[in-house]
């Protein structure tokens, strides 16, 4: 049976008129919404590179900004712990960033083995004497997914100075990978750093400073309310304003982070705060690691203290 579509005569039909004009505002509003500004193109000297994949990056990246979320935890999960607290996870990040500096591991290492600690943390209740075993172990699996040569276990255990055993390890290993289901593959604020820094052109200066802010950021727990690429971008910059000494940030700069100045300054004075208090206390592994000429002196130059005058606008 057919079913045939009826026009009452008694409905009025717009004018030809009103329609093209209906027509003409609904095309300029698709054409205003299609129309964002294009990021200036920071690749075209990679072009020859296949290790770059400058036919991938933005995709890549994109993806990073959509999954970014489900590598953060809440910026409360110690409330959920019962006999460790934020103090006690900012000692065992600085003494792993100690470790893995005397270890020469690479920076990704670094950041995915925090992040482990902090996502197991967030799941699992950990008494205080298994802490460290927590993170000797995150290490060991962040070694394992990111490095060529990965350090044997028995030097773990000297490292800890014989307070855990082979066993130890391995057992806390199973229990780690099976409570993050064996989810390593997660974007850090290192996956958005290499970028960020690339669209600031930065030179080894700029580098050093922007990573000794962010790792000053892995040992603070306020600082997890943040996301990964919020953080990478702030730490850069909050660099750019500490060696300029001024407030550095172009449209590059934005386009590419997708953040504004505005929306990082919450984060980047935050950042400047920790810089101020880097050399003094207990926790103080990143400033001495950024005080060596190998780390350019970073540590050493004064904070961009201005940017805590800003007022948002």
């Amino acid at each position: 049976m057919e079913c045939t579509k009826v026009i009452s005569d008694d409905l009025p039909l717009p004018m030809m008129s009103e329609m093209d004009e209906v027509m003409s505002s609904e095309l300029k509003e698709i054409e205003m919404e299609d129309i964002e500004e294009a990021a200036p193109d920071i690749d075209s000297c990679d072009a020859n590179n296949s290790l770059a994949v400058v036919e991938y990056v933005d995709e890549i990246y994109s993806f990073y900004r959509r999954s970014e979320g489900l590598s953060c935890v809440s910026p409360s999960y110690m409330l959920s712990q019962t006999d460790i607290n934020e103090k006690m996870r900012g000692i065992l990040i600085d003494w792993l960033i100690e470790v893995h500096y005397k270890l020469e591991l690479l920076d990704e290492t670094l950041f995915l083995t925090v992040n482990i600690i902090d996502r197991f943390l967030a799941r699992e209740n950990v008494v205080r004497k298994k802490l460290q075993l927590v993170g000797v172990t995150a290490m060991l699996l962040a070694c394992k997914y990111e490095e060529v040569s990965v350090p044997v276990v028995e030097d773990l255990i000297l490292i800890c100075d014989r307070a855990y055993t082979r066993a130890d390890i391995l057992e806390m290993e199973r229990m780690i990978v099976n409570t993050l289901q064996f989810d390593m593959s997660v974007p850090t604020p290192y996956c958005f750093m290499r970028r960020f820094l690339k669209a600031a052109e930065s030179d080894k200066k700029l580098e050093l400073m922007s990573f000794f802010i962010i790792e000053l950021s892995l040992v603070e727990y306020e600082m997890l309310k943040f996301r990964p690429s919020m953080l990478a971008a702030a730490a850069i910059y909050t660099a750019q304003c500490t060696i300029n000494g001024f407030k550095s940030w172009n449209k590059c700069c934005e386009l590419h982070t997708k953040y504004s100045e505005e929306q990082l300054m919450e984060c980047s004075k935050m950042m400047v705060e920790l810089h101020q208090k880097a050399g003094h206390g207990k926790l103080t592994g990143v400033h001495r690691k950024y005080s060596t000429f190998r780390y350019g002196c970073a540590a050493k130059l004064e904070p961009a203290v201005f940017l805590l005058k800003s007022v948002a606008l």
